[in-house]
């Protein structure tokens, strides 16, 4: 994916089970938040960041999700465990994380990364991190909300 080009619209579950569909939110900024793994510590760390940066990423009107290949009740788990205030969708078949170029070089999960789509349904921001190992920081995704 490019900056400039059309977000594939998808469906994914969330960890309540119900369905979550890009499309219905257009005429929103959009921020997926791609990372590897529930539970694992750089991905909880980067989650909790943005708990803990929650009312300015409300601020900016953007609905924000998170995304990992993980299930729907990990995901369930997760969220309650560390009190997530944000979407988790489980992307199990890889398709969403494959559309949007984030491949990991880990078997079975999606790379860390941020994809922010802008009001017209077009990607105004995409960056992978293909080694996982460093979260994007959360000011950095805020500038990116604000510029979309």
């Amino acid at each position: 994916m490019k900056v400039g080009e059309a977000a594939p619209n998808f469906t994914l579950k969330d960890g309540d089970g119900n369905d979550w569909t890009l499309g219905d939110h257009r005429g929103r900024v959009v921020v997926l938040i791609f990372y590897p793994a529930d539970n694992s510590p750089v991905c909880t760390a980067q989650l909790c960041s943005v708990r803990d940066h929650w009312s300015e990423y409300q601020a900016t009107g953007a609905e924000v999700v998170g995304i990992s290949t993980d299930s729907v009740a990990s995901h369930k788990g997760f969220a309650e465990k560390n009190e997530l205030p944000l979407r988790l969708l489980s992307d199990a078949d890889r398709k969403v994380s494959a559309f949007y170029g984030m491949k990991s070089w880990l078997p079975g999960r999606s790379a860390r990364g941020v994809v922010v789509i802008d009001r017209e349904g077009r990607i105004a921001h995409h960056k992978v991190e293909n080694l996982g190992l460093f979260r994007p920081a959360d000011a950095d995704i805020l500038t990116a909300i604000r510029n979309a």
